[in-house]
């Protein structure tokens, strides 16, 4: 997975790998920033810090998993943090957390017509579970299926779920949100996609998210 940047998402302030996000960014999105990276996560889901987008508000942080057995990646996604000082109209608030989250499906799954609905409430439940609130909750849950022809005729056709969604995490004090606890949450929902089995908050098999890894060889 990629080196980790801290930056602002406009580019500018720009941070070698492994550096600090910039001095220059504001408290609450620093803080929020310190308490992703000292999340405590199930070993079974690896994590990485990634490149944020850009322009998507003046400060950005993202962080790249995959839920992992026995070193095989069943589901993988991204988080993107989001920091406006000035606030959103559509976010009512000042952060705001963006989800990816994919995976290969069973056929017998994959042809469930009430999937859609179930995908979403894992997110729901997991944000719940972590006893988390949060506003303006949106996303898409897309299923696809592929067949194959030809020269790869002999392949079994293959369904893939795709949850995009977005939720503006409550501030806390000093307008700082709970990042890690939606972390955790997160990578519960990841779990659950990638058919984990489940870990309570209070799992004692959960480890730090490392700070620093070197970037993956293309």
């Amino acid at each position: 997975m990629a080196a980790a940047q801290g930056q602002r998402s406009d580019g500018a302030g720009e941070m070698d790998d492994g550096q600090e996000v910039a001095d220059t960014a504001p408290l609450p999105f620093r803080a929020a920033v310190e308490a992703l990276r000292g999340a405590r996560l199930r070993p079974q889901i690896e994590v990485d810090p990634t490149r944020p987008p850009r322009r998507l508000a003046p400060y950005a942080y993202a962080l790249e998993a995959a839920g992992v057995d026995d070193g095989e990646d069943l589901a993988d996604g991204r988080l993107v943090l989001l920091h406006d000082p000035a606030g959103h109209d559509a976010w009512k608030g000042t952060f705001r957390l963006v989800t990816l989250v994919r995976a290969e499906l069973e056929p017998e799954m994959a042809a469930d017509p009430l999937l859609p609905e179930v995908c979403w409430s894992w997110l729901t439940g997991a944000l719940q579970g972590r006893g988390l609130a949060c506003g303006e909750p949106s996303g898409t849950v897309t299923r696809a299926g592929s067949h194959y022809f030809g020269g790869l005729a002999e392949r079994p056709p293959a369904s893939q779920i795709e949850i995009r969604a977005s939720w503006t995490p409550r501030e806390g004090a000093g307008g700082v949100p709970d990042a890690g606890a939606h972390l955790a949450a997160w990578c519960d929902l990841l779990g659950q996609v990638a058919g984990l089995p489940p870990a309570g908050p209070a799992d004692g098999s959960v480890v730090t998210l490392p700070q620093r890894r070197g970037p993956r060889a293309d």
